[in-house]
């Protein structure tokens, strides 16, 4: 099929989904997953008032561009950006010029179940603001934080802890080393008026971590340390664990593939008994239930217990192969 023909249909299929959306004033999602709808690498979203076409291995042709852009303004007349991913490091290339890169590299307003998020679709750094796949992660958050005190790592822009905010939660703490996106996650919290419940922590997630957790601060071998904010230990009601792939730093390493341990035990001690843990590993090569068990292992060897699991799916505008998604979230009550 043409990639007209791929995402004519995408479109079609989506139907239902977008008009629940729009009841819900969600005005960002998938409109094309490329990986699972028959065009690798080609990735469509909505994000407010623009269409976000993204291309991760092959540059479009100009004609290519001009119709998937034709499909998507008969569809919805908004802005097109055009960001090609395709280089190195997955960077944005503006190979491309088109009618709304000044657009492109200006602030918006989007909104997910009402909740308002700052968007740019290009800037400083190379993803989108708003990671649409954890919107269930969001929701989940949002519907389980009344009167809790939460504790999202990896916060990237703080879209969990806004959401956890709005859900009424009494205390979040958004831990991240990026001050350009902790900056857009006080521009989110600033949105909903919700600042005053809503902390910004930046700093190396091993540090912060391991002191929340009441444990000594380590290092890898002939790595000098360098400053990081100091924190006392503390447990909380909700704790959001979301890494990258794989990280590096003189703290520690980030690897999801062979050792989240490395990261979930010392978050596993920030858990009150009787708390919840939401786990994310967005690796596809990592088994589920593999990677489910150790979890559980892990959670033992620290003389606690698993007493319920709650696994959290994708929404439907990020179809997966035989509903086996890469992202894998799951909540984990613990005593």
């Amino acid at each position: 099929m043409s990639i007209q023909a791929v995402v004519t249909e995408a479109l079609a299929k989506r139907a239902s989904f977008i008009e629940q959306a729009k009841q819900n004033n969600t005005d960002c999602y998938r409109v094309f997953h490329g990986t699972v709808e028959g065009e690798n690498g080609l990735n469509i979203d909505r994000y407010g008032d623009a269409w976000l076409i993204q291309t991760f291995h092959q540059t479009l042709t100009a004609q290519q561009l001009e119709d998937i852009s034709s499909i998507l303004t008969a569809h919805a007349d908004y802005h097109i950006v055009y960001n090609d991913r395709s280089g190195s490091h997955s960077r944005v290339v503006n190979n491309v010029e088109n009618e709304a890169q000044d657009y492109s590299q200006s602030e918006q307003v989007i909104h997910e179940n009402g909740i308002a998020f700052t968007s740019k679709l290009r800037h400083e750094g190379q993803d989108p603001l708003l990671f649409l796949d954890m919107r269930i992660g969001r929701e989940y958050v949002c519907d389980n934080s009344q009167d809790k005190t939460v504790l999202n790592l990896f916060s990237y822009t703080c879209g969990i802890g806004t959401a956890a905010a709005m859900g009424g939660a009494r205390r979040v703490m958004n831990v991240d080393f990026s001050s350009f996106a902790l900056a857009a996650g006080q521009k989110n919290a600033e949105l909903n008026n919700v600042t005053d419940v809503c902390e910004f922590v930046q700093s190396d997630a091993f540090p912060a971590l391991r002191q929340l957790a009441g444990l000594p601060i380590g290092g890898r071998r002939n790595q000098k340390l360098p400053k990081y904010p100091k924190l006392r230990a503390t447990q909380f009601d909700l704790v959001f664990l979301d890494p990258p792939r794989f990280a590096k730093s003189a703290f520690g390493i980030v690897d999801l593939v062979n050792d989240y341990q490395g990261l979930f035990k010392p978050a596993v001690l920030t858990t009150k008994v009787g708390g919840k843990i939401v786990c994310c590993n967005n690796v596809a090569k990592v088994e589920r239930q593999a990677w489910y068990d150790s979890l559980v292992r892990c959670v033992e060897k620290q003389g606690r217990k698993v007493t319920a699991t709650q696994w959290l799916a994708c929404h439907p505008d990020f179809p997966a192969f035989d509903d086996n998604h890469p992202l894998k979230i799951v909540v984990l009550t613990i005593d």
